[in-house]
């Protein structure tokens, strides 16, 4: 049995602690937003390409190997948080697209785009570098990304995600 649910602007809120699977179904719950299905398709659609140069060498990336030696070596991350970082951007961006653990994904997204913005990209000012005459990115996708992590993080997945259609399963 799950516990009854509450709405506040539309959200909804489990009323007390979730059961077992009241967590599970928590975190597929989504209304038929399209608003959300707008912002997770973009998001996931940005991000994707950059995982993939992480975890797979696509677009010129460096592959998991050669990420991870950087983040490790150059960077000095530890290699559990390098290897989360890879995991958000590329597996993180496939659940965006496919609408699969939408909330997860965005706040795996959301904390490597803030690690990101604060750690490598702040010192560089608020601009990207459309014009080539700056010393590298600054942060305004971040906070662009970020935002529509948040909007995810709130709202779920939207129409016609597989959390939507997960959601609509348990609650038969």
């Amino acid at each position: 049995m799950s516990s009854p649910k509450q709405t506040v602007s539309g959200l909804i809120l489990p009323a007390a602690a979730p059961t077992r699977h009241g967590l599970s179904q928590s975190l597929f719950q989504t209304n038929n937003d399209y608003g959300s299905l707008v912002a997770r398709i973009a998001l996931g659609v940005a991000i994707f390409p950059h995982g993939a140069q992480k975890a797979l060498g696509w677009f010129g990336g460096y592959g998991f190997a050669g990420t991870m030696n950087f983040f490790t070596q150059q960077r000095h991350i530890p290699a559990a948080f390098a290897a989360l970082a890879i995991a958000a951007e590329f597996l993180g961006a496939l659940g965006l697209i496919t609408g699969l653990l939408g909330r997860v994904a965005a706040f795996g997204i959301m904390v490597t785009m803030a690690v990101a913005a604060l750690t490598a990209h702040l010192s560089n000012g608020f601009f990207m570098n459309w014009m080539g005459n700056q010393k590298g990115e600054g942060i305004e996708y971040f906070i662009l990304a970020i935002g529509l992590a948040i909007t995810l993080i709130i709202n779920g997945s939207g129409a016609l995600s597989l959390d939507r259609f997960l959601s609509a399963r348990a609650d038969r």
